[in-house]
């Protein structure tokens, strides 16, 4: 007897020999694949807005590596999740979007080209048959995983509850092997380390699976470190670390940064923030980039090693041979950098500031040792995203993720909150979000709330646009389109079932301390009435950097 199933079926059965989680928001075009997805062990987690299946998945593959899965429906659900689509892209992360689509008769009078709306962003697109749907279903993921890319995997409407034989699922092809670096490209960047007096080791988010052997370099080249925003925490532990580098870099460790001679860049691609818009380094340093890229990504770059960062890191071990020597880094010039927490040397911020809000400088310090230390941080992008890296210890190379920054969106940073719970529910999860991103992800605020164990958001409310108005007020620009009224993050926190408070000076932030104390268990929302007066360094660098081209 041949048994039957139907086309989404077999794409859900195919799905589910890979993955363990998906993100989903149901519709007309994928409930017949989320009905049969609920056939197997995969669990699935709803979120509030299609933008939001693909920001949780996102965000859950950053932190715990996995294939991530995200489902909407055809038309209008697809459409809305185009902008994190685009991040996830940008960002390199492989994740499969299952969709509906036009049926094969031809489109209706509502449906749109989707292939061409992914192909716009970079993503490929994988349209079922009805003879084929597992076929095509591993062929996609097979994609999404081997050119570390998104890619669409579209249900045409008509053939999602055909009913079809059942076929055996074909296994996963081998994917290719991680690429291997030059040894001539290997011997030239051994030889420019072995030379440099002043070695350092900045580490990207491409350096992540690399990070033990990474630690075990950094000893023999007697380096110091730093890392790009989203990798920080990479180095935690390492006696000798700056934290992050570019705008993101306090004074002291900026000053550091760029006495270095030879710089040794792991899995990070340079871009402005990183460079300081190209004045991080000392004009005469060597910089050494390891990357899969074809080519350098920064014209700053002086010797380019192509290949796996693993791999290119033990190549580069083994080529070192012994210790370069046994002094202490740097031939002993920098010894008040060792444990000495570079990193947090920056402005302590005031009690409150001029405005009589909230500091977020001083906030944040006093949130830094409230907070549970087994923490993940989601945060998404504005004037505020200079806090959190800069004033917050994180544990580990997966302590922080920052869905939104590679494509420059904002309100990604609630949904891509839910992915970091799901893939880290022993951690804390620290949500962190302006009042305007905070308002276009509202309604993921409650999928956060029904999903993590243990989580806080930090919505930092200074009533505008913060980074358009330092950016563009400052020019004379038109600021009332910037302002935002005053919305109570508290109040809706509370409707959504959170516990909250609205911290409008130091004092308040016992009420966080209160949640912590009792087990930081459920999610508590803290609206920071914070000063829009009080301007991130980074944002500073920026308009400098705008002000000069002008």
């Amino acid at each position: 007897m041949t048994l039957k199933t139907t086309v989404s079926g077999l794409v859900a059965q195919s799905v589910a020999k890979h993955v363990s989680h998906a993100f989903a928001l149901m519709g007309n075009g994928n409930a017949w694949f989320l009905d049969a997805l609920a056939k197997t062990q995969v669990e699935v987690t709803a979120v509030r807005h299609e933008a939001g299946t693909v920001a949780a998945a996102d965000a859950y593959h950053r932190v715990s590596g996995k294939l991530a899965v995200a489902t909407t429906t055809y038309g209008p659900g697809f459409t809305n999740a185009i902008t994190p689509l685009a991040e996830a892209a940008q960002a390199r992360t492989p994740l499969v979007l299952v969709t509906g689509d036009a049926p094969t008769p031809g489109p209706r009078a509502w449906d749109v080209d989707q292939a061409a709306i992914a192909a716009a962003v970079g993503v490929p697109t994988f349209t079922v048959d009805a003879s084929s749907a597992g076929k095509v279903t591993v062929e996609a993921i097979h994609h999404a995983l081997a050119h570390r890319t998104p890619v669409v995997l579209a249900i045409p409407y008509d053939l999602a509850p055909q009913a079809v034989e059942s076929e055996a699922i074909p296994d996963l092809p081998a994917l290719p092997a991680p690429l291997a670096p030059e040894p001539e490209a290997v011997a030239r960047a051994a030889a420019v380390l072995t030379s440099a007096r002043r070695p350092l080791v900045l580490a990207g988010r491409g350096a992540k699976a690399a990070a033990a052997e990474l630690h075990g370099l950094v000893g023999k080249l007697r380096a110091l470190t730093a890392s790009t925003a989203p990798a920080r925490g990479l180095f935690a532990g390492q006696p000798w670390d700056l934290g992050g580098a570019g705008g993101f870099a306090s004074e002291a460790s900026g000053s550091l940064i760029k006495q270095a001679d030879a710089v040794l860049v792991v899995g990070a691609g340079l871009n402005q923030f990183t460079t300081a818009f190209g004045h991080a380094f000392a004009p005469d340093a060597a910089i050494i980039q390891v990357d899969i890229a074809e080519a350098r990504t920064n014209p700053l770059v002086t010797d380019f090693v192509r290949g796996d960062a693993l791999l290119a890191v033990k190549a580069l071990a083994e080529a070192l041979g012994e210790p370069v020597s046994s002094r202490e880094p740097w031939q002993g010039t920098v010894s008040e950098a060792k444990n000495s927490r570079h990193h947090f040397d920056r402005e302590p911020g005031e009690v409150a500031a001029p405005d009589g809000r909230l500091d977020p400088r001083s906030a944040m310090r006093q949130l830094n040792d409230i907070l549970p230390t087994n923490r993940v941080v989601a945060s998404d992008g504005g004037h505020f995203i200079g806090w959190a890296n800069t004033y917050f210890d994180l544990p580990a190379a997966d302590s922080i993720t920052l869905v939104g920054t590679a494509y420059q969106s904002i309100g990604l940073g609630l949904p891509s909150a839910v992915g970091a719970a799901v893939a880290r529910p022993d951690a804390t999860v620290v949500a962190v979000t302006g009042d305007g991103g905070g308002l276009m992800a509202l309604p993921d605020l409650d999928s956060l709330i029904r999903t993590a164990r243990s989580a806080v958001v930090l919505v930092f409310n200074d009533a505008a646009y913060g980074a358009e108005v330092h950016q563009y007020g400052s020019q004379g620009l038109d600021q009332e389109i910037m302002r935002i009224n005053q919305v109570d993050f508290a109040l809706a926190g509370a409707s959504f079932g959170a516990q909250s408070a609205v911290i409008q000076t130091l004092d308040d932030l016992a009420a966080v301390q209160a949640w912590v104390d009792g087990g930081a268990s459920g999610t508590f929302v803290a609206d920071l009435r914070v000063s829009g007066g009080v301007v991130a360094p980074y944002i500073l660098e920026i308009i400098e950097a705008t002000l000069k081209k002008q």
